[in-house]
């Protein structure tokens, strides 16, 4: 187990940290402690979730807050009062403590970092310090927005101070807390799901890879590791914005000998597919849902039939967002977005989904 630590700002009082090797099996349900919008399999006193971004907000009263995990895979961020207190690397079966509080009443944030598709992670809810106590969960955010694409939705990187990263490397500076989709929800005071999965597109995966499955396989799932699951939407979950950014992996690399595609019939599939992917999101959603079509780069001509398509068949909740690339650096791990380029998209998305007549 291994935890970095941070330094709490002034006002919040000297924090210390600490790690119990159980974890505590004796709580109450989580859900009824947290606040959460991700994608989660209720298990009681345990929830089980695999997409990047998952969040969990309480409120608690004392002087510490422990946060019950048992995930070898991801990293998370904790955060008190607003700030990040505490960076967790894999922690495995723990009770991480944040110790040395002002008595007082405080929020408490907790958010999984990475994409881990190929494990499942499981939060066992907050826990109050010797004299303090668990609050009543936050109120949820009236706007709700849908983050569905690859590697670059993910945050893949991008905290990386280089371009060449190992495979650890990649973990270790994916930050999905700051990728644009993150920021914009947080500026227009969202919740929101991050529902990325890295190499991955709509009908081609990153270099022709794993040929027998595509994001599509995966979209319907809490547990991404487990074929056929199913997330049972509680009811809560209704997006007003869905902002769907695929099609990198499918065009990214030239079609290599032996895949069944020429770049016509690419094309063809890819428009195909997106066009029932949206259908599905309008059946799934209804026609209060407006649905963000992005298109950038070699994709861009693609997802701007597409949408044209959905128009002329009289759906005008289908809208295209052309992505500026201008003024990216792709500092990010393997070219992907730096810090810097998800807050200058995000900056961009902003301002376009301020213009959409969204009644929210």
């Amino acid at each position: 187990m291994t935890a970095v630590t941070a330094t709490l700002l002034t006002g919040t009082g000297a924090a210390t940290t600490a790690q119990a090797a159980t974890v505590d099996t004796n709580a109450r349900n989580v859900l009824e402690q947290v606040h959460t919008a991700g994608r989660v399999k209720d298990a009681g006193n345990t929830v089980q979730y695999s997409w990047p971004g998952v969040y969990f907000e309480g409120r608690f009263r004392g002087t510490g807050v422990g946060i019950v995990l048992s995930d070898s895979a991801a990293d998370y961020d904790v955060q008190v009062d607003g700030t990040t207190v505490a960076t967790l690397v894999t922690p495995g079966n723990t009770t991480h403590w944040i110790n040395g509080l002002q008595n007082q009443e405080h929020t408490v944030r907790l958010v999984k970092r990475n994409d881990t598709p190929g494990d499942t992670s499981t939060f066992g809810g907050f826990r109050a310090a010797p004299g303090g106590a668990v609050l009543s969960r936050p109120a949820a955010r009236d706007r709700q927005i849908e983050f569905i694409g690859d590697s670059l939705t993910v945050g893949y990187g991008n905290l990386s101070t280089s371009r060449d990263c190992t495979s650890d490397q990649v973990k270790r500076t994916t930050n999905t807390d700051l990728s644009y989709g993150a920021l914009t929800a947080r500026r227009l005071n969202a919740d929101y799901q991050i529902n990325g999965y890295s190499g991955l597109g709509m009908v081609r995966n990153y270099n022709g890879g794993s040929p027998d499955v595509t994001y599509r396989t995966f979209y319907d799932r809490a547990l991404l590791n487990v074929s056929g699951d199913v997330w049972q939407n509680p009811g809560t979950w209704r997006p007003q914005l869905v902002v769907v950014n695929l099609g990198t992996n499918d065009f990214s690399t030239p079609v290599n000998p032996g895949e069944p595609w020429t770049s016509d019939s690419l094309a063809a599939a890819y428009r195909g597919a997106y066009g029932d992917f949206l259908q599905k999101l309008r059946t799934r959603y209804g026609t209060g849902t407006t649905i963000v079509a992005v298109g950038t780069g070699q994709f861009a001509d693609q997802v701007q039939q597409v949408v044209t398509a959905r128009n002329d068949a009289g759906d005008g909740g289908v809208r295209y967002w052309s992505l500026d690339t201008s003024g990216l650096d792709f500092l990010g791990c393997h070219w992907h977005y730096s810090a810097h380029d998800d807050r200058v998209i995000s900056d961009r998305l902003t301002t376009f989904i301020a213009g959409l007549p969204m009644n929210w």
